[in-house]
């Protein structure tokens, strides 16, 4: 069956504004929701510059300033916008060169389409804050559990059968709980990382030999890499933890023997950051890794990356919120889509700079 595309009513019915500009930054036709955002239409608009709506030091004027620069595609996330006279809101720009004529598709995603970057960028206050709390929880814990412990050891020295049964189900607990006191302790460690050039593929081949070696025995690894990739700067083995736990999510995500994961690298080089009061930074290191599981549900992806958020019946919801701190102190993102047969987790990180 061949479906015959409407590119036309495709284009008017995209529910963000959209519009392409000619190269000397001036309307050259819109779709109807940026005939909304404008109040204008598009025969109005055309050849109309940019600067008449957004005023000449707009961060639109000046993303199209650097995609001219020679960047085939571009993406701001976490900006500001407003139209002249129009109220602030919060979009990502997404920039499409169209040829080598110096014309471009700019599409304005707002809101919820948006959300998961804005999420990841305050994922590292919201775990700067529970840090703190972590440690204490931690420090504290961890004395009158020495105490319980001990206390079960001398119980089982009793020589008592039913005393006996007794202390080997405290103990157990007692382990139990000292585990879940070394994650909450990990998540609140707040040591700033020791930045060096790292390769990405290194800590990523050592991180699916670990997989193929324990909990992922059964799993197909597909490896896609782009060796061209220079290095990034970060702490080897704190980057070998984000890695792990995403490989080790993605494994009991799938079916075993039938499951597959793919880990897949490559430049993106319109990846950009903006976060308040800081300069902008660049992510274009991109690493994808992709299974063939259930998905997440729906009710929790917005949430995913949220301390004790968790789909498994017995996590504790501390690994992904751990990976997110971990990427955050490493100035990256990480994002996550899904859908059943397919969850992607997608790193961004920074280019190691001499």
């Amino acid at each position: 069956m061949t479906v015959a595309l409407d590119f036309e009513q495709l284009w008017s019915n995209l529910p963000f504004p959209a519009f392409v500009v000619d190269a000397s930054d001036s309307f050259e036709g819109v779709n109807s929701a940026a005939e909304h955002l404008f109040g204008r239409s598009n025969r109005q608009l055309q050849t109309v510059p940019l600067t008449r709506h957004f005023g000449p030091t707009s961060i639109l004027i000046d993303t199209l300033s650097q995609a001219r620069k020679g960047a085939m595609s571009m993406t701001r996330y976490g900006v500001s916008m407003a139209v002249i006279d129009g109220p602030l809101f919060e979009c990502a720009i997404h920039l499409s060169a169209l040829g080598d004529e110096g014309r471009f598709l700019v599409v304005l995603v707002s809101d919820g389409s948006s959300k998961k970057i804005s999420q990841s960028i305050d994922n590292l206050a919201a775990g700067r804050s529970i840090s703190g709390l972590a440690a204490m929880l931690a420090h504290e814990i961890r004395n009158p559990l020495a105490g319980i412990s001990g206390a079960a050891q001398l119980l089982a020295m009793s020589g008592d059968e039913e005393a006996d049964e007794l202390s080997g189900l405290i103990s157990e607990e007692a382990r139990r709980i000292g585990d879940l006191v070394a994650r909450v302790e990990q998540y609140g460690d707040q040591t700033p990382v020791e930045f060096k050039p790292v390769n990405i593929h290194t800590v990523l081949d050592t991180a699916v030999r670990s997989a193929k070696a324990g909990f992922g025995q059964d799993i197909q690894f597909k490896k896609a890499y782009d060796p061209s990739l220079p290095e990034v700067p970060g702490d080897p083995d704190q980057l070998m933890q984000v890695f792990q736990n995403l490989l080790k999510n993605a494994c009991e995500a799938v079916n075993s023997g039938r499951g597959q994961i793919r880990i897949q690298t490559h430049y993106n080089s319109g990846v950009k950051m903006n976060l308040a009061g800081q300069p902008r930074v660049n992510l274009p290191m991109q690493i994808d890794i992709t299974d063939n599981g259930a998905g997440i549900p729906a009710t929790l992806i917005d949430d995913i990356f949220d301390p004790f958020i968790t789909t498994k019946t017995n996590g504790s919801g501390l690994g992904l919120s751990l990976v997110s701190k971990v990427v955050a102190a490493h100035g990256g993102l990480i994002e996550c889509s899904s859908q059943p047969g397919r969850t992607v987790f997608s790193v961004r990180l920074p280019l190691w700079k001499d």
